[in-house]
């Protein structure tokens, strides 16, 4: 009897080490699925996805990725966007419309120097705008899809839908903050915007589900959000204009597309080097750490093949693209009677940098404020993920062995790729920037209105982007 118990024990030990052993390579065969993954890869993409939802009960920042994924994403990375008009409810399909009927109002090829002139064009713009919602839109069907979507109500608002809405939304109140494009120093100096309703409340529930406070859109409901489940370009600002204006619009919103399309398995990898160091696998965790730092060349192509006067026209950008990401427009303090100011979109919004830094160990760019206002909350989730388990801090100086060594060259590797870009992004904002617009005052997207001349601007715009460098080490 203690004999066969013994045998049964042993049995048992034997099935524990080859379920363990299975278990234990199964991130060795997912490293080959990140490798030489690119734009259009669907089948790798699937893989991906696949690998992140088996890896949530593993480890929590595979658990805050897959939830982020599920959720945000609609099932995939970048977050699938549904803007398939025979698909939306509706109820919602009037936005969709209106925004389209009044795209070609809004730009203009050489904008006036007169502020009442184009105060007048603004107006018009706005009260057309505002009078096609109001017709058309049934606010409360509207209320309660969103009201099912609050509730979890997915079959009746799917999240791909929900998404696209989101993009609707975020480009509608930017058209109607500007009302015209290029944007124009009278609309600069506005401290308030009285938006329609049908544009507010819409923004409380969005807003709410994506844990955001800004009044202003962000890098995913604008940019990452306005490309369909094909790749298409969808809320278009330059309706009707040149196709080097129009291509230049696209190129640049799909740079923030496509980095978030080749992240995938940059985020996967992370993941999986996290959890191959906290096992103690350093030969794993370094595998990772190679495919990472390999997957960053052709991630920063998305930027350096785009940005720059072949592809995004340096006399477009300013005046064409640039100005509808920005807001510089707020409320006032009932309380204090204080003006709270909300800025626009920024590069520094990108979730994918923001994990990079994270992982990486660096101290986040945008402050605590900037964040909760600009940055969704389950992507707040996975930066400080990353942030918690970053590994960098816990090896040494020297390594104790080889793998150490390697695991430390890759961070080195790493670092010094970010850092090159983020010189490189120096010199081509400088170019970008400098650009002549005596329509409006010198202002970016994600900082507002700035000094009163372009060369004192631009100097305040460089100090930033040199402290950020000097931080990446």
């Amino acid at each position: 009897m203690d004999f066969a118990l013994f045998n049964l024990l042993a049995l048992f030990s034997a099935f524990t080490a080859i379920v363990t052993l299975i278990w234990r390579s199964k991130p060795l065969r997912l490293t080959i699925l990140s490798e030489g993954y690119g734009l259009g890869q669907e089948s790798t993409r699937s893989h991906l996805l696949d690998n992140i939802k088996s890896l949530a009960d593993s480890h929590e920042t595979a658990a805050v990725l897959e939830k982020l994924v599920r959720t945000d994403g609609a099932g995939s990375w970048p977050p699938r966007a549904n803007h398939t008009h025979s698909n939306w409810p509706a109820a919602l399909r009037p936005y969709r419309e209106i925004y389209f009927e009044l795209a070609p109002l809004l730009p203009k090829e050489a904008p006036s120097l007169e502020d009442e002139i184009n105060m007048a064009r603004i107006t018009n713009f706005r009260f057309q705008f505002k009078e096609l919602l109001r017709d058309r839109v049934d606010l409360h069907q509207v209320r309660q899809l969103l009201e099912a979507a609050s509730a979890g109500r997915w079959d009746v608002f799917p999240r791909d839908v929900y998404n696209a809405f989101y993009c609707c939304i975020a480009s509608s109140r930017h058209a109607y903050r500007w009302g015209t494009i290029p944007v124009v120093r009278t609309a600069q100096l506005e401290k308030v915007i009285d938006l329609p309703v049908e544009l507010e409340d819409t923004w409380t529930y969005l807003q709410r589900h994506f844990g955001c406070q800004s009044q202003s859109g962000n890098n995913t409901s604008n940019l990452v959000l306005n490309f369909d489940t094909n790749g298409e370009h969808i809320y278009k600002i330059n309706t009707g204009m040149s196709e080097l204006v129009l291509s230049g619009e696209e190129a640049f919103g799909r740079i923030f597309y496509d980095v978030e399309t080749l992240g995938l398995p940059v985020y996967h990898d992370m993941v999986l080097a996290i959890i191959s160091f906290a096992r103690g696998e350093k030969v794993m965790c370094a595998a990772y750490m190679k495919s990472i730092a390999s997957q960053l060349r052709p991630l920063l192509s998305a930027y350096y093949d785009k940005m720059h006067n072949q592809k995004i026209a340096l006399k477009v950008w300013l005046p064409h693209v640039q100005g509808f990401f920005a807001w510089g427009a707020g409320y006032i303090d009932d309380v204090t009677g204080e003006w709270i100011k909300f800025d626009g979109l920024s590069g520094n919004q990108v979730l994918l940098f923001q994990c990079l830094d994270a992982f990486l160990g660096l101290e986040p760019y945008l402050s605590q404020r900037d964040q909760e206002r600009n940055v969704p909350i389950r992507q707040r989730a996975l930066r400080e993920a990353f942030e918690t388990h970053s590994f960098r801090s816990k090896l040494g100086e020297v390594p104790k062995d080889e793998a150490e060594a390697q695991i430390l060259s890759y961070f080195d590797e790493i670092l010094k790729r970010i850092r090159a870009f983020r010189s490189a992004h120096r010199t081509r904002a400088k170019a970008y920037l400098s650009q002549p617009a005596p329509e409006r005052l010198p202002m970016t997207a994600g900082k507002s209105l700035l000094k009163s001349d372009i060369e004192t601007s631009l100097q305040f715009l460089d100090e930033f982007m040199v402290g950020r460098l000097a931080q990446t080490v």
